[in-house]
């Protein structure tokens, strides 16, 4: 575990790349839930795994845990409330508009499912703010913060506007320049659930998306 923060209340996580955050039938095993609870065990310390901001099994970045009942229900009624702000990092194909809103409903697709689109007539509401940070005329390093938390919004949504993540398999197949989607969390502004300070926690680009923009 890569640790970013931890005290009595709350535990923050850089999740890396191939890491689900709860077992399901076809991982039961190098989870978050497994790597934590197996942490906290090595110290005899009890501990009931709750996850208050979920990634993408292949989307990196910061990851926020309660560690009492406390926490967890301030934190996620702060969740309800759009109260916990998330930054992510994401390389794009092709070269972004400098900045942007996208306001796009998302549903899912008909025959899957997994996958998500955009549809304007059965979706829920779904918006998306970018700042494009740098391209090399191929590729975009892409700052976005969505207003929403729709299941693969801002792959949905990139991709909606012409720009879809570097490595997606499901919006982005035919590309195979990194193993994964290029989404990275990079940082995570919240206000603690019992001292009332605000926190920014960030998590520096994974290697692989690094890689990737040394190469380019």
């Amino acid at each position: 575990l890569s640790i970013l923060y931890e005290d009595e209340d709350i535990l923050v996580i850089d999740k890396p790349a191939n890491m689900p955050i709860h077992p399901s039938m076809n991982h039961y095993e190098q989870t978050l839930a497994n790597g934590v609870l197996w942490y906290y065990a090595t110290q005899r310390i009890p501990y009931t795994f709750r996850c208050i901001t979920r990634l993408d099994r292949d989307t990196t970045g910061v990851t926020l845990l309660a560690k009492h009942m406390l926490s967890a229900s301030v934190l996620s009624k702060a969740m309800q409330q759009k109260l916990i702000q998330k930054e992510y990092l994401a390389l794009c194909d092709g070269v972004t508009p400098e900045h942007g809103t996208i306001n796009a409903p998302i549903c899912r697709a008909a025959d899957s499912v997994i996958e998500r689109c955009v549809d304007f007539e059965k979706g829920d509401s779904a918006v998306t703010h970018f700042t494009r940070e740098w391209t090399n005329g191929q590729i975009s390093l892409v700052r976005v913060k969505p207003e929403t938390g729709r299941t693969h919004q801002i792959r949905v949504h990139m991709k909606h506007i012409g720009h879809p993540l570097l490595g997606d398999f499901l919006y982005h197949p035919e590309d195979h320049s990194i193993s994964r989607q290029a989404l990275h969390c990079a940082s995570l502004t919240f206000t603690h659930p019992i001292t009332g300070e605000t926190l920014t926690i960030n998590a520096k680009l994974p290697e692989d998306m690094q890689q990737l923009l040394s190469q380019s």
